[in-house]
């Protein structure tokens, strides 16, 4: 059997004791945001459509103590930087310093008086990965400012922050379910999120089953043009067909009325129609338990992002591959923008582990690359913890 790397969560302990040893006094507060796994739902948040996501047992952590003044002090064990900025001239810049930077602008900029503070941040959200590293990071700090300039935390109004930091001050066009699934999400349960009215309804996740992250060990190149081009296709389909979003329109009147239309823009218009509906159709399938259809309804959403809208690599598909030949698998799928990144499958808990060990052997074979296999639970979103 070969080795298999399987992260466990970084312990509140270790961002706490980096806090005393930088700042000989034990924290205030301590954040905890997790980052998230797309279940079904991709790329139909951005077109006013419905995902399933659930937060998971990767998150980020802030330790931290408020400051007499206005500054801002943060230390990253990950990234072994320090930063720091005033509340009241903060400048763009670059880095992971950004996220901050930009959920103290938006803050401000909604009429929150604020505080500075000083604090550890660690995480175990793989970065570039999928798994939404940047709302995690997002949401622990809005929590973290929220903490210290004692701030009512309101989830949904918080995630909100936290996209408008991310699309206007971080400058990456993003949807909210990222945010909100952070922001709001209950152990055990996904979200189901409709991106328009952001209204929301826990679904319990069937009994008996683990879900795997499968990390290709690929990380996204240069895709923002690519991105930016799919957002741009959706939006000229939802002109053509006189709607506010691809979200107004059913499979069958995209059929009928797609004279005039190219076909690139049809069949990126086809996935997010049918993925809205993969999505309602998985809603039902977890409460009546019926983890079968849910697996299926995995594998034609994967389907649809590789042939519809192409945005599936070569590592992608041979991780997807290489979970659907083990046994105890239910189903698999890319998860996140795509190319590179992470898979997902629905596996028995029972075999999660010789599952792992099996998928880890199948994609080096094909690959020659060696995959991180994540074991997750589905979490609670974003609160403070006990220092």
């Amino acid at each position: 059997m070969p080795s298999l790397k399987i992260v466990c969560m970084t312990s509140h302990n270790h961002v706490t004791l980096a806090f005393e040893t930088l700042f000989y006094s034990e924290p205030s507060f301590l954040v905890r945001a997790p980052g998230r796994l797309n279940l079904i739902g991709e790329h139909t948040d951005y077109n006013d459509g419905f995902v399933l996501p659930v937060a998971i047992d990767r998150a980020v952590w802030i330790a931290l103590r408020p400051c007499l003044d206005r500054r801002v002090v943060v230390r990253s064990l990950d990234f072994d930087e320090s930063v720091e900025f005033s509340l009241d001239d903060m400048q763009h810049g670059i880095g992971w310093a950004e996220y901050f930077k930009g959920i103290a602008w938006a803050l401000q900029d909604e009429g929150f008086k604020l505080t500075g503070w000083e604090g550890v941040i660690t995480g175990d959200v793989p970065i570039g990965a999928g798994l939404s590293s940047s709302a995690a990071t997002e949401m622990a700090a809005a929590r973290a400012f929220a903490a210290v300039s004692g701030l009512d935390w309101e989830p949904v109004r918080m995630a909100r922050v936290g996209q408008k930091a991310e699309n206007q001050w971080v400058g990456v066009n993003c949807g909210i379910m990222d945010q909100m699934v952070s922001a709001v999400a209950r152990a055990g349960h996904a979200l189901f999120l409709d991106c328009r009215t952001l209204e929301y309804e826990h679904v319990p996740l069937p009994a008996g089953i683990a879900l795997a992250v499968l990390d290709t060990s690929t990380r996204r190149g240069l895709v923002a043009s690519v991105y930016n081009e799919r957002r741009a296709r959706c939006a000229a389909a939802a002109r053509h067909f006189g709607v506010q979003a691809l979200r107004d329109i059913s499979l069958q009147s995209l059929e009928e009325k797609c004279r005039r239309l190219d076909e690139i823009t049809f069949r990126r218009a086809r996935h997010v129609v049918t993925e809205n509906g993969r999505v309602l159709e998985a809603v039902k399938a977890m409460h009546a338990g019926d983890v079968l259809r849910l697996g299926r309804l995995l594998n034609e959403s994967h389907a649809s992002l590789r042939n519809d809208f192409e945005v599936t690599n070569q590592a992608l598909n041979q991780m997807v591959e290489c979970a659907l030949k083990q046994s105890g698998c239910y189903g698999a799928r890319m998860t996140g923008a795509g190319f590179g990144g992470c898979a997902l499958a629905i596996v028995h808990a029972d075999a999660a582990q010789i599952f792992a060990g099996s998928v880890v052997e199948c994609y080096r074979m094909v690959s020659g690359l060696n995959p991180s296999i994540h074991i997750c639970t589905a979490s609670e979103g974003t609160g403070l913890v006990m220092p």
